[in-house]
């Protein structure tokens, strides 16, 4: 699916057209995971970490259903990457609701009070049907969690938070994402719940998303190398 089209089923969507059959145990391809399959390779690699770091980026969006899913399984496994990994999530900005909440992300991170409200606004999204797409309901939504109204109206329309959003689209296209949740590892390799669970039995997103840091922590030995 095109990026332009990106909906929030895409991930899904690229599972089934893989042929991802939907029963089973978890476990990966035998023989590890394969190039091409179950993670892919950038044609160009992207620089981002500082030189002996490894860095690893979580492509999402707060509206995606399989991000929220997704969430506690790759935040558990962040909090125990060794110490020369780094971790950061990059909001996506596929169409125009999505750059809001990209906006939203960008603020709070600004804010520093991006980690602290996230499962509030997750499940916001995804169990309260609160569409949070416009910022004075953003503000409102927020402040009891300890937001300033006024502060955060503020930093939204902030040339700080323009240009964070502009650089997150730029690394965006440099990756070349077309769906989200995408991992990406040390500049070099791609992989996902959807492209983890590719030719595999699994019996629901919970398992795809082991598989997928499976095959992040195979890319993170890969990564290590020459």
């Amino acid at each position: 699916m095109k990026r332009r089209e990106f909906t929030a089923l895409s991930a899904l969507s690229t599972a089934a057209g893989s042929g991802l059959l939907m029963t089973g145990a978890p476990a990966l391809a035998q023989g590890g995971p394969v190039e091409g399959r179950q993670y892919r390779r950038l044609p160009t690699p992207v620089s981002g970490a500082a030189p002996g770091k490894i860095e690893v980026i979580e492509f999402f969006w707060y509206g995606c259903p399989h991000c929220y899913i997704f969430e506690p399984t790759i935040e558990a496994w962040a909090k125990q990457l060794p110490a020369d990994v780094v971790y950061r999530k990059v909001h996506v900005a596929f169409r125009e609701t999505v750059k809001i909440h990209q906006r939203l992300f960008f603020t709070l991170e600004a804010m520093g009070k991006e980690a602290q409200v996230r499962p509030a606004i997750f499940n916001a999204i995804h169990r309260g049907g609160q569409s949070l797409t416009d910022p004075k309901a953003m503000a409102a939504f927020l402040a009891p969690l300890g937001v300033d109204s006024a502060k955060f109206l503020e930093t939204y329309n902030s040339f700080t938070v323009q240009t964070k959003c502009q650089h997150a689209t730029k690394l965006q296209d440099q990756y070349n994402i077309d769906g989200v949740p995408t991992v990406a590892i040390g500049g070099r390799f791609l992989t996902s719940p959807a492209m983890a669970g590719f030719g595999l039995r699994v019996n629901n997103e919970e398992d795809l998303a082991q598989r997928c840091i499976a095959v992040a922590n195979f890319l993170l030995l890969e990564a290590r190398k020459p």
